[in-house]
């Protein structure tokens, strides 16, 4: 909803890498059932504030059954809601594997005789990533007090505007994201290489 207030049209998160599939199972268990819940109440809200949910994953097939189905009900009936905020959630993805997705895809193009090796361009390469669709994040938060990128939107970043924040994620708050926003639009420089 904080986004939504202030016109943010794409939010993209991320809820759980290729690699945190390493952690304790009891821990990936615990987590995998907070998805569940989370599904229908995400589900809900979406379709109360006219969201669009898109889920990200590289590697749908470590996924339970249960919350691939909730994360399929929840696309399915948000894919009408156009206009507003699109939510992407990255869940079981890593940029890396996305990056093989696409170069392999492309491949696929040349062995069929669709593309010349030659022709190819950085825009086939982003065509084909999972956000495709939508434009490169001018932002990239990141909570924890971390600072690495962790396999997140490797490809899509390149120009992005990173904002480092001591708080975890749960511990944000409306003021935290403002204060991002007024740090982006009032003292960034953006040439893109210029």
């Amino acid at each position: 909803k904080w986004c939504i207030a202030e016109r943010i049209d794409y939010l993209t998160v991320y809820a759980f890498s290729t690699e945190n599939w390493n952690r304790p199972p009891s821990e990936v268990a615990s987590l995998m059932a907070l998805f569940v819940t989370y599904c229908e109440e995400l589900r809900v809200e979406a379709l109360e504030r006219n969201i669009q949910i898109r889920v990200l994953s590289t590697e749908t097939c470590k996924i339970p059954t249960e919350v691939q189905q909730g994360l399929q009900r929840m696309v399915e009936e948000t894919k009408h809601c156009i206009g507003g905020l699109t939510m992407n959630i990255c869940l079981s993805y890593g940029s890396r594997g996305e990056i093989v997705g696409a170069c392999r895809s492309i491949v696929d193009d040349v062995q069929m005789g669709q593309l010349r090796p030659c022709d190819i361009t950085e825009q086939h390469i982003a065509d084909r990533l999972l956000t495709g669709s939508c434009p490169d994040p001018d932002v990239i938060v990141r909570t924890s007090g971390e600072y690495r990128i962790s396999n997140f939107l490797l490809w899509q970043l390149a120009y992005s505007e990173l904002f480092f924040i001591d708080k975890t994620w749960p511990e944000m708050e409306k003021a935290d994201l403002l204060e991002v926003i007024r740090s982006y639009a009032g003292g960034r420089d953006r040439r893109f290489g210029k």
